[in-house]
């Protein structure tokens, strides 16, 4: 879309602003608005259900049975990481002291607003601090542009409708990206389970949970298949991950989630421990998390090459097989299946929901169907093949949200600021719905 820009401009001297239409004002934004923090709220108050929707500093937090404010306002994240982020609220809701309420103190377009706090990302005025927290007295010194009541809802319409837009675009990757991902999980599940071929005759394998297999598949526990099974040493490491070649590091237990070895995962052995080679990766490792959330426990993954300086760590437990029996990228796929997942997580034990064990036996006793080595490896470079295909186009549907996303905070940023003229057109959607009512 090309929009024109206004007549004229000036120079407000801010520098994250620039040039504003000539007709429009700027001033401090405690000159339009009110900031406060809401009040404070306990996690026992919080219900999944309830009234009142609760907000926090990241947008709504759940329920609870009595309310702060009343009206449409825009909330500003006041602590974390994201501190700094625009959400909104309407009706009646209860505001945590986490969230700064933005209370006009003179006549303003609450999207117009809330899409300029958005657009001045706010995040870079946190306080340096464990947890990081925004200066609520240096946001409300920062200049602002304001337009006229009237210009500010001409903004706000044609963004709620162009990002309209863009979001359903944006919605639609994402519901690429969840297929794909449906795709994949079903094609690795039938292929490790099912096989290659659709005529093969089947035969029940024995195992309630697995149910049919190819006839001439055998049934066997994974004790039987290895060679080696060990955990790991969790010495106290740096805060960061190793820094140069040679150095000695520990793996993270997210080093195998999704599937994939992900070897930046570690964290530095201090140099005044030693290290213990032994528990160094080779090629064809098969790691396994014992500890983690409940989705995510039992993540398993293969190295594809040596990482002698990485160890295993004790949440993580190491599979080796008997040569010429059993492929271990074969086990880390069936490992993925909706089928030992379940077996997996069934067995998890924990207090908290944040992270659970599952023991050796867990996996010692899992049964698994076993082709021959040869179609192991036939399967192996088939889900590597379809896999391939699916990532190129997952990535490319991520590549498209991102571009959108930028479109997106673009397309804000111009009109807020000023630096496309949108009255026309949101004067030409406003003439268009009085005519349709």
């Amino acid at each position: 879309m090309s929009l024109p820009r206004y007549p004229r401009y000036k120079d407000t001297g801010v520098m994250w602003l620039g040039d504003v239409p000539e007709h429009w004002h700027t001033c401090s934004l405690k000159r339009v608005v009110k900031l406060q923090s809401g009040d404070s709220i306990t996690g026992e108050s919080i219900e999944e259900q309830g009234a009142y929707p609760v907000y926090g500093g990241n947008g709504s937090r759940g329920y609870t049975t009595s309310f702060t404010h009343e009206g449409y306002f825009a909330l500003i994240g006041r602590q974390g990481a994201l501190c700094g982020n625009v959400n909104y609220a309407n009706g009646k809701f209860w505001a945590s002291e986490h969230a700064v309420v933005v209370t006009p103190i003179k006549p303003v377009s609450t999207v117009w607003l809330g899409e300029l706090l958005r657009t001045m990302n706010l995040n870079q005025y946190s306080v340096a601090a464990a947890q990081p927290g925004l200066s609520v007295d240096i946001i409300s010194n920062l200049r602002i542009p304001l337009p006229s009541l009237e210009e500010q809802y001409c903004i706000a319409t044609f963004l709620g409708r162009e990002t309209s837009k863009i979001d359903a675009l944006i919605s639609a990757q994402e519901t690429l990206i969840t297929l794909l991902a449906e795709k994949r999980q079903a094609t690795i599940s039938h292929a490790v389970t099912k096989g290659l071929n659709p005529n093969t005759p089947m035969k029940d394998s024995g195992v309630e949970w697995l149910g049919k297999v190819p006839m001439h598949w055998t049934t066997n526990r994974i004790k039987h298949l290895l060679s080696s099974f060990e955990q790991g040493w969790s010495p106290q490491c740096e805060g960061f991950p190793v820094q140069s070649e040679g150095d000695w590091g520990v793996l993270k237990v997210g080093c195998v989630n999704g599937g994939f070895f992900r070897p930046e995962e570690n964290k530095a052995l201090p140099i005044e421990l030693a290290p213990l080679p032994y528990l160094g990766i080779a090629k064809g490792d098969l790691l396994i998390s014992r500890a983690n959330t409940r989705e995510l426990v039992g993540s398993a993954a293969v190295a594809l090459q040596d990482y002698a300086n990485l160890m295993l760590c004790d949440k993580l437990f190491r599979v080796r097989f008997v040569a010429d029996v059993c492929e271990p990228m074969f086990v880390a796929h069936y490992l993925g299946t909706e089928m030992a997942r379940s077996q997996i997580e069934l067995a998890a034990s924990g207090a908290s929901s944040s992270m659970v064990n599952i023991g050796q036996s867990t996996i010692l006793e899992l049964e698994v169907p076993l082709p021959t080595l040869l179609e192991q490896q036939e399967i192996i470079k088939f889900l590597n093949n379809e896999n391939a295909l699916l990532d190129a186009l997952t990535v490319e549907a991520e590549r498209g949200i991102a571009l959108l996303k930028e479109r997106r905070s673009a397309l804000i940023s111009a009109a807020v600021t000023g630096k496309i003229d949108v009255r026309k057109t949101a004067q030409q959607e406003s003439s268009t719905l009085q005519e349709a009512a």
